[in-house]
């Protein structure tokens, strides 16, 4: 991909998340919170830019806004439950879930069944994300600008391809998501990477 289309990749979705009253509203509200490394992120970014692409008058169904955030210094699923549940206070209308990512490591075996090392940072986390294409966080700065986090980019965003980070996700567990999401089902022009 060239440098000048990663740029007007990053500019249509900086442009796609400002014209949308939902998107806006939930980064707002994550804001309040003052985090120092924050973004929302995976499939919240991913239903935003394809439901524009595909035209949707109204946004599809979102199983949950992630809030992913990196803080090594307050390892707690407490706090991780106390900002989900000031954030559904804010917007009640959405189901949220909000993640340390410093945490990530003491959680992931039992839920995915392998170990993983900790994170180390926000970036390093969102480029651990099942897909290439849900690897994208969205942050509004103090100032009201929008910074994206894209470790590989918008293009597989914006092309409408599903494939699978091979260094996190096994085959057997991307395969229960693409089959769980319904991707193609959703958004007919989406290419599922088969593995």
């Amino acid at each position: 991909m060239t440098q000048p289309q990663a740029t007007q990749f990053q500019k249509q979705l900086i442009d796609i998340v400002h014209e949308s009253e939902w998107f806006m509203a939930a980064l707002s509200a994550s804001r309040e919170f003052d985090l120092t490394s924050w973004c929302i992120g995976a499939g919240a970014v991913r239903n935003l830019v394809w439901d524009k692409l595909h035209n949707f008058d109204k946004p599809s169904s979102l199983t949950d806004i992630d809030l992913a955030y990196f803080d090594d210094s307050a390892i707690s699923t407490e706090r991780d439950l106390a900002l989900q549940d000031k954030l559904t206070s804010m917007l009640p209308n959405f189901k949220w879930e909000a993640t340390n990512q410093a945490t990530v490591h003491l959680w992931f075996k039992s839920y995915f069944g392998h170990e993983v090392a900790p994170l180390r940072s926000l970036e390093e986390a969102v480029a651990s994300w099942p897909e290439f294409a849900t690897a994208v966080g969205v942050t509004l700065l103090a100032d009201d600008s929008i910074q994206v986090i894209a470790p590989y980019g918008l293009e597989d965003l914006f092309t409408l391809t599903i494939r699978r980070y091979p260094i996190r996700v096994s085959v057997n567990t991307y395969r229960q998501r693409v089959q769980q999401k319904q991707y193609t089902t959703r958004w007919p022009q989406v290419k599922v990477i088969e593995c």
